[in-house]
This record gives structure tokens, sequence and C-alpha cells, in this order.
């Protein structure tokens, strides 16, 4: 029987958790990456030094990048990059880190793949003075942070899937950053070992740091025209073996409801609040359908952010769904929830103003199943076993493959992502690491 749409996802979301609750032990284990001391030292100074570099993002900002931070980091990666005699490094006027990686004799003729990970962290939680902690040979029991937080398998059951690993998180005053620094030091780990391992074949290879991912922007000054991979891959998911090749087609909706004013001690039959009219729309947003109350393929509406007066009040809402049908009902009932706020407050007016931000990246990838099967080898050869997952968010690499450079995400070992919990594990982005070492691998015997 083949199932069709809604019908399809809601199945699919039902074997997804039955299939991850499969893959917490990873083939290769923990103390085997632990000791894989050319890994490790490359990045996990690496890592420790990004997260204290101040780049939370802005989506109030128009500008790209949106904050100053951002070039802090992109600075630092430029200089490291050309340290490690890379010779074509380029920064871009809008904070675009593009670097270009020779092949070895032999694989000129392969075709050129990026690896991608994103400089900047998200403003739910402050990213300022993050001081990371390091809990070594970590034994099962609560991490305590600071000001009385801790990290508890109680709470965080997947931190029991780690013992014997090292286990770094902030010290609970801020977020760690592991979204997304996590996958910029792997990246560059992985291309500081394959320059000091000449012997591992390679084609060209292109790496890109980008800024702003965060806000939802989807790579607006991003150079597509100078870039030459044929396939590529974020280091922007969770815990090793977690593949993500689909993700949300998103919206975000900008509601602006214009009151009608009068003194409020005259305004009987008269006034139309508008702060009053955002208040009644937000509670149209069925909770059924809220992030809190869904996961796996079922999508969601999601108020972000509302201010206002009584004359004027704005509200941001997000609209999420795996399926454009779902996103355009979900769209077409924020139009009639405008309508029924505008028959409840008469003088007042509701304008829904939709802006496309990321389209679901399944189609384009599925077309190039080369992409996928390459990198399910090179987990394999990483002992890593896989798993494919929906992303209930969207990556640089959706908006890079709607381009036409198809970009699944991976596994970079980061937890409870946007939070003061936060935390990486050592082991799974040792995982990473050697993963991009074998795709890269693998790519140089594949011809353009």
């Amino acid at each position: 029987m083949i199932l069709m749409g809604a019908a399809a996802r809601q199945l699919a979301g039902r074997l997804y958790a039955k299939v991850k609750s499969l893959h917490t032990a990873p083939m290769t284990s923990i103390k085997q990456r632990l000791a894989d001391a050319e890994i490790v030292d490359r990045l996990l100074p690496r890592f420790l030094k990004y997260v204290t570099v101040w780049t939370t993002s802005d989506r109030h900002i128009a500008d790209t990048p949106s904050t100053p931070g951002q070039w802090d980091l992109a600075r630092i990666l430029q200089e490291e990059l050309k340290a490690l005699g890379i010779a074509d490094v380029e920064l871009t006027d809008h904070c675009y880190v593009i670097a270009r990686i020779p092949a070895t004799a032999g694989g000129e003729n392969a075709p050129t793949i990026g690896f991608m990970a994103h400089v900047d962290t998200s403003s739910d939680v402050s990213g300022k003075d993050v001081k990371p902690v390091v809990t070594r040979n970590y034994d099962g029991s609560a991490i305590p942070l600071a000001e009385g937080r801790k990290l508890d398998p109680a709470a965080d059951p997947t931190l029991l899937t780690r013992i014997g690993d090292d286990i770094v998180s902030s010290d609970g005053t801020t977020l760690l950053g592991a979204d997304d620094k996590a996958g910029v030091a792997e990246i560059m780990a992985a291309v500081d070992f394959l320059l000091a391992h000449p012997e591992i074949p390679r084609g060209p290879i292109e790496i890109l740091f980008t800024p702003d991912e965060e806000t939802g922007k989807g790579l607006p000054e991003f150079p597509i025209d100078r870039i030459r991979s044929q396939a590529c891959y974020t280091l922007d998911a969770g815990p090793a073996g977690e593949v993500e090749t689909e993700c949300f087609t998103a919206y975000k909706a900008d509601v602006v409801f214009t009151g009608k004013v009068i003194h409020v001690g005259y305004a009987r039959g008269k006034l139309a609040n508008a702060v009053l009219m955002a208040a009644t729309y937000a509670t149209m947003l069925p909770r059924s359908e809220s992030p809190e109350a869904t996961d796996g393929y079922y999508g969601y509406y999601s108020a972000m952010e509302v201010k206002g007066n009584l004359e004027k009040a704005e509200m941001e809402v997000y609209v999420r769904d795996f399926d454009q049908e779902g996103a355009d009902r979900r769209l077409a009932a924020l139009q009639a929830f405008a309508r029924a706020v505008e028959a409840q407050f008469p003088g007042g007016t509701v304008d829904v103003k939709p802006v496309l931000q990321y389209l679901n990246m399944k189609r384009k990838i599925d077309a190039k199943p080369q992409v996928l099967e390459l990198l399910q080898k090179a987990a394999e050869k990483a002992g890593v076993q896989h798993y494919l997952k929906p992303i209930r968010g969207g990556t640089d690499g959706s908006r890079l493959t709607e381009m036409g450079i198809p970009t699944p995400n991976i596994y970079a070992g980061g937890r409870n992502f946007h939070s003061r919990t936060e935390w990486a594990s050592v082991s799974d982005m040792v995982a990473s690491t050697r993963t991009i070492v074998e795709l890269v691998r693998l790519w140089s015997g594949q011809r353009a």
C-alpha cells in the first residue's frame, strides 16, 4: 500500500520515533574515538576557542552579517586557514569565508565537494562570555553548573548514552554554541588532518563558513556564482549517526494590527485596541499545532514576537511544514484568523504578510542519490551507525540545495541547542571529523 501526503508523513513520523531509539550506541566505542589523538588534538582546542567568541546574530537587523562579532570569528578562521598553507582563502564583504583546497595528484578530475558550517549562534539565550567546561570520563551523574543549574540525566537521558565520554558544556549562564561551532571545529580539524596526510587521496575541496544562519535569512548575500562545489555537506546536526536530508518548508508572517484610537475614557463603541487584537489573534493559533505539541513530521504555527500599543501592534509568526500543501493550509488559516479578528474589532484592520524563508530540500537531494550514498559509506567507514531524521528547522544547506547544490546535513555532536544546558560529546565530534575525512577519500574516486 502506498500512502501519500499527510498520511505518509504521519506514518514516517511514527517509524522515525522507533528507529531513533535503536541508534544510541555507536559502532566505534567512545573510548576508541577519544583515543584518536590525531583528531582530538586538532579538534578540541579549536572548539573551546571558537565558543568563547561572541557571535550571537540578530534577526531584527537586515544587514549581513547582522552583528559585528561574527566578523571576529570569520577573521580567525581566515587566518587559521592561511596558516595551514591554503593559498585560496577569501573573506567576502558580507562575512562569508570561502577556502579552496587543491586535489592531490590523480584527484584533479574528481568533483569539487564542499563542507559548510555557520559562525553565528542563536539569540534565544546569551552567547556572550561563554565559559566552556570539559567534564572528562563522564560517569553518568548530574554535572553541576553555575547558579544552581546542572546537566542531569534525569531530565536529559541521552547523557547516559555517553558514559565514559568527555562532555563539553557552558557553565550554565550562557548557551555553549555547539550550534554550530562544533561543525566549524570539525571542518577545521579535518582540513588540518588532511593537509598533514597528503597520502590520503582527495579531489578539490571547498570550505564554506557562513553568517546569520540562525536568523533564517537563507544566504542572502552568498556568492553562489563563485562556488564550484557539485555537492556539499553541512555539519549542523545532533548526535553521531544523525543524517538529515529533508527539512521544513518555512514561512515567516508579519502580522500588522491597526486599531482605531480614542481616549479610553470615551471608548465605548469606538475603540479598536490593537494590543487586544494581537492577543486575540495569538489565541487563535492552534495549541495542538504549536512547536511544544508536535514532533517528527508534524508542522506548526509559532508566535515568535509581539509588540505594540493601542493604535498599532505587530506580531511575527512562523509557519512550518514538510509539505507545501500543509504550509499553504496554515498560511490560509492565518488570513482567516485575521478576518475573524477584524469582525470582533470594528474599525480595526489586520494585514498578514507572509515571506518564504526556505523550502524542503528532500526532492533535490533525492535527485542526486550519489550524495547520500557516499555519505552512508563514509559514516560506516568512520564507525558510525547512521539513520535518517527530518530537520525540524532548516540549515544553510536547505537554501544551498535550492540554489542547485545538494547539501544534506550531518551530525556534529551537539545536544540541547539554544539553551543553557547545551552540550557536546567529544567522541561524537571525533566521529564527525572522521566522517569528513572519509567523504573526501570516497569522492576522490568519483569523476566530475
